[in-house]
């Protein structure tokens, strides 16, 4: 079993994310790409020690990219796997 630290990579502080979490409790954070939604929500649980309701996963696939560097040889940005987390009603995360 994965520990917390191996699964969850950081929170994402963004307008859209600070949006989910003041309407509809829900958090959002960059994930190990090997993740799945059970290691999401027990590694989310165990970290902040809270329920989880609901895992949501985005998969952002890496863009092709061409530099200027090397004779504009094409390269590709990082890949990134993304977890929203829907927290159980009157649920909160107080540490972000």
């Amino acid at each position: 079993m994965k520990t917390p630290s191996q699964v969850l990579r950081g929170y994402r502080i963004t307008e859209k994310a600070s949006a989910l979490n003041a309407h509809l409790n829900q958090y959002v954070f960059e994930v190990e790409l090997s993740a799945n939604r059970i290691d999401v929500s027990r590694a989310v649980a165990e970290k902040y020690k809270t329920k989880v309701a609901r895992v949501n996963i985005l998969n952002h696939p890496g863009k092709r990219k061409s530099g200027r560097m090397f004779g504009g040889y094409p390269g590709r940005t990082n890949r990134r796997k993304v977890a929203i987390v829907t927290l159980a009603e009157g649920q909160k995360i107080e540490t972000i």
